[in-house]
């Protein structure tokens, strides 16, 4: 294949992984959650423009005005009953391993009661179509999402970089502690920004919706990967995720042109390996001082 047609691919593609990530890695960044239920709301997100498409006609895209919200309320929800109350625990960020861990078991559970465990996907006119420049093409369904995913990205760039909530986001995830002694209510943070990365995993699910096919039990294989870019990209770090994200994807692309398909998600991990021996921080992220 050729060499600018893969990059295409890889690009297009890893700006969607790049917004899956982002709401994971601020969440560590703002309350150091590691969220391993963050690939199920994906999924949550994914079933809810699953059922708008095939009961309302409405398109993916558009679902995400939908998806988006009801994600937000529930990420809240989520913070108020279960994690807010664990806050202060010394061993918070082990505790919530195992918590989301289990709610990510939960969700699969209860989706697969109502949807079966068979696969779905859907299925808007553009998922398939491309649009051919000479020898290149672009699929539209992927140019779609990416320009989506850039569009929320941006927005959520301007957020933290201009509006108080958004300093107020930036400040905890630079240090909580200095941020809650000059004035920041870093337990209403906690809420907006765990709110924030559900929200984002809820429009990711729109679009993954129709880029791949998912079942209830398909989040185990996504974690991994977007475990594997927000290490790479460095913990905590929007930028990193982002860049870890577009450059990962370009380089499975290759990847899976030169060795094979079962790369697809053999390079990330691959990566994931070299990364941590060179630089165990992350490309973005900061060494640990003792």
């Amino acid at each position: 294949m050729d060499v600018l047609q893969i990059a295409i691919l890889g690009i297009l593609l890893g700006g969607v992984y790049a917004l899956m990530a982002t709401g994971l890695t601020m969440l560590y960044g703002v309350m150091r959650v590691i969220n391993l239920a963050h690939a199920a709301f994906m999924i949550v997100g994914a079933y809810i423009a699953f059922v708008l498409f095939r009961d309302f006609g409405i398109d993916p895209l558009l679902s995400m005005v939908v998806t988006g919200p009801a994600l937000f309320v529930v990420g809240v929800l989520l913070y108020q009953l279960l994690f807010k109350r664990i806050a202060d625990n010394p061993r918070f960020t082990e505790m919530t391993v195992l918590l989301t861990f289990g709610l990510a078991l939960a969700i699969e559970g209860i989706l697969g009661s109502i949807f079966s465990n068979i696969y779905h996907s859907t299925e808007p006119s553009y998922a398939t179509g491309t649009i051919d420049l000479g020898s290149v093409f672009i699929p539209t369904g992927q140019l779609y999402g990416f320009i989506a995913s850039l569009v929320l990205l941006a927005a959520l760039w301007a957020f933290l970089y201009y509006t108080r909530p958004g300093y107020a986001i930036r400040a905890t995830m630079q240090d909580r502690a200095a941020a809650q002694i000059v004035g920041v209510n870093v337990d209403r943070i906690s809420a907006l920004a765990f709110g924030i990365g559900v929200g984002l995993a809820g429009v990711a699910g729109s679009l993954l919706s129709y880029l791949f096919t998912f079942f209830p039990g398909s989040h185990l294989q996504w974690i991994g990967l977007l475990l594997a870019l927000i290490v790479v990209g460095g913990l905590g770090s929007l930028a990193g995720a982002f860049v870890g994200a577009i450059g990962l994807s370009l380089i499975a692309a290759f990847a899976i042109d030169q060795l094979g398909p079962e790369w697809s998600y053999l390079t990330f991990y691959v990566l994931l390996f070299v990364i941590l021996l060179v630089r165990p921080q992350g490309l973005f992220g900061k060494a640990e001082t003792i």
